[in-house]
């Protein structure tokens, strides 16, 4: 394929038009040559590209390389619209006032119908009735695109109060959608609130990163469905083999201590991603408050996630602080609801992972290990 006919095809023109248009303004400019050099230019920018993403060139096909280059992995839009009709939201519905799911759809923001699942329909629901067809899902209802952060419009600021005030914070996402959303609050701005909106936000999206990573992983495997649906619950490995030699880690997906704080599961070796993810939030902003002095994150830089001290607490004996970002942020912004120590403690029983394996090694581990629940070392 000649210059001309490869710059045509790229463009979706005739090549009749482009050989036309390249003779009459070499005629018009007196240069030559310039089909030629955009070729060669294209050609050799494509092959950095490839070789920065690690794609051996004879493997470059279309799909392999969109999906390499895309922001994330996530359910077509179509599909998820086909969810709605075959279990609609009849919470959503009513509040909103339609009678069914095609005349809700022409009129709201479908994305941010999908969002008020989280916090208007019943859990029970949610699990046993409409993320039940999930798990007959092929990777084929996957598509390549960016990552979307939006805030919600106003009208969810009352319907939402309930789920703020369980959550303790008005931020969450949706890893099949590759969605962040922000619900907006009733009460004024208030202490911390920009710094936990922008951590939480930074850290979600790391998350989505990670899900949409494990996506791909699982959809070259047979049961992508199955595997997809434990993925979103969260699901933890029951019984945890011991090592012959060595330590098994468990890996532990949620923050358990925000259910029970004192469940077994906490106090046996273990790796947690949500700490991974604040991890890598954490140094974007310390990068900020580098070069942004006027956001006043000074006090947070180089101070890991995982710092905490015991303190005298007078007739109460001793009490552990976190130095944790987020765990004084939430006990700013939601003060009277007592002090939190889980992010902290999560990312301590990281940091004894990555003292011994190494932080790259981690994430590696983590995405290579998921299916079976634990990471041996040995």
């Amino acid at each position: 394929m000649n210059p001309i006919q490869h710059i045509a095809k790229l463009l979706r023109t005739p090549e009749a038009v482009l050989a036309d248009l390249f003779a009459k303004m070499e005629k018009a400019t007196g240069k030559g040559g310039v089909a030629e050099k955009i070729f060669e230019e294209n050609k050799k920018v494509v092959k950095q590209k490839l070789a920065d993403l690690g794609i051996p060139e004879d493997k470059a096909d279309a799909q392999y390389v969109e999906r390499e280059i895309e922001s994330g992995f996530f359910l077509r839009e179509g599909k998820l619209r086909d969810f709605l009709f075959l279990n609609p939201p009849k919470n959503i519905l009513e509040t909103l006032g339609y009678k069914d799911v095609k005349t809700m759809l022409e009129k709201e923001d479908f994305y941010e119908i999908f969002a008020a699942l989280r916090f208007m329909e019943d859990e029970r629901w949610l699990n046993r009735v409409f993320f039940r067809p999930y798990n007959d899902l092929s990777a084929e209802y996957f598509e390549g695109r960016d990552i979307k952060v939006k805030m919600l419009s106003e009208k969810w600021a009352e319907i939402a109060e309930k789920f703020v005030g369980k959550k303790l914070h008005n931020i969450s996402h949706l890893k099949e959608l590759g969605l962040v959303f922000i619900l907006p609050m009733k009460k004024d701005n208030f202490p911390g609130q920009t710094i936990e909106t922008f951590s939480l936000v930074l850290h979600y999206l790391y998350e989505i990163d990670f899900y949409s990573k494990l996506f791909k992983k699982y959809s070259g495997q047979p049961d992508f469905g199955v595997n997809l649906v434990k993925l979103l619950s969260g699901a933890i490995v029951g019984q945890m083999p011991p090592a012959v030699e060595g330590v098994n880690w468990r890996i532990v997906v949620r923050y358990l201590a925000k259910l029970d704080e004192n469940d077994p599961r906490l106090f046996e070796p273990h790796v947690n991603p949500e700490t991974i993810h604040w991890l890598k939030a954490e140094k974007v902003m310390d990068e900020l408050s580098q070069r942004s002095p006027e956001a006043k994150l000074d006090f947070w830089r180089q101070v890991d996630d995982y710092v905490g001290e015991i303190f005298p607490a007078g007739k109460r004996g001793e009490e552990i602080i976190s130095f944790d970002l987020l765990d004084n942020v939430l006990s700013l912004t939601h003060g009277g609801l007592g002090k939190y120590l889980y992010h902290q403690q999560e990312a301590l029983w990281n940091k004894i992972f990555i003292e011994y394996m190494g932080e790259e090694k981690i994430g590696e581990m983590v995405v290579d290990n998921l299916e079976k629940g634990y990471i041996e070392v040995k």
